[in-house]
């Protein structure tokens, strides 16, 4: 049987750390390196904040995250019934905002890119928008670096 999470909660600020962390305690059975957990929890945090910033923009609404460890490997899927993205194409092109006028970046998509092994972005305007996203662990293993197990 693989493990899974499944969690649902409001698309509050304050919930943005509670979503990184039940990630990160998620997949610390697969021995994550604290590079790699750190890669997990700043991608999350992308993806909630995107949910809670465009998605609901102050309204109210609710973000789903599942997760499913596998292997070496963690499926996180993040997923909102807001606003939408009309053009998902522009949108995780680097430095692009729509609210330029509230100091945005425009990276957050990128560093979901970044950070993760594979990543995706679906959505339809008016409907919500779903991000999946791998991490594959075991690469600092590879390197001779030790996972968060192995520092006990």
């Amino acid at each position: 049987m693989k493990n899974y999470l499944k969690i649902e909660f409001p698309a509050l600020s304050e919930n943005e750390t509670f979503a990184r962390g039940a990630v990160a305690a998620f997949c610390l059975r697969l021995n994550p390196s604290l590079d790699e957990l750190s890669d997990v929890k700043t991608a999350v945090s992308e993806a909630v904040t995107n949910c809670i910033v465009h998605a609901y923009a102050g309204k109210e609404g609710s973000i789903r995250i599942e997760c499913e460890a596998e292997g070496d490997t963690l499926h996180i899927e993040i997923s909102d019934s807001g606003r939408g993205i009309e053009d998902v194409a522009r949108a995780v092109e680097p430095f692009f905002t729509t609210l330029a006028d509230e100091e945005r970046s425009g990276m957050g998509f990128t560093i979901m890119q970044t950070f993760m092994t594979t990543f995706k972005v679906e959505s339809a305007a008016g409907k919500g928008t779903t991000v999946t996203m791998t991490k594959r662990f075991g690469a600092a293993l590879a390197e001779g670096k030790g996972g968060l197990a192995d520092a006990q």
